[in-house]
């Protein structure tokens, strides 16, 4: 079992794709871990060595991954909505913090559409004679 920065790695895919799972390390970062650590990136998990596996493992412990880069991006995000900037009250409205347009789109940050309009007062079908919702051309009962 390959557990590298307190993440278990799946077995079955490439260590270049594999390494992809620990938060903080992208496509980009996961190749240059391999090259300074001269790992193929072809490789399986399951067919690595201890020794490779360690190498990895002192490779990924220099860059902040997990939950130290976690803590720190939640704590600039605090930080933002502290001193009530601008980028921090987007963060606070749950809305585009990156100069999006809210006009439209935005879904994402902004949730399924709430429908706003004028509520019209439900008409009954086949009400009482004369009343409202009656036959077409029916008069009162006389």
């Amino acid at each position: 079992m390959a557990r590298l920065a307190g993440i278990e790695l799946p077995r079955d895919k490439r260590i270049d794709v594999a390494l992809s799972y620990i938060y903080g390390i992208g496509p980009s970062l996961a190749r240059g871990v391999l090259e300074t650590t001269q790992v193929r990136g072809d490789r399986r998990v399951k067919d690595l060595s201890e020794e490779e596996l360690h190498r990895l493992q002192t490779a990924v412990a220099k860059f902040r991954v997990e939950g130290d880069l976690r803590r720190e991006v939640t704590t600039n995000i605090k930080r933002l909505v502290d001193i009530q900037s601008y980028r921090g009250t987007r963060h606070q409205k749950n809305l585009p913090v990156r100069g999006q347009r809210t006009r439209t789109n935005a879904r994402t940050r902004k949730g399924p559409r709430k429908t706003v309009g004028v509520m019209r007062a439900k008409t009954t079908r086949g009400g009482a004679p004369g009343g409202p919702g009656g036959a077409p051309g029916a008069k009162g009962g006389k």
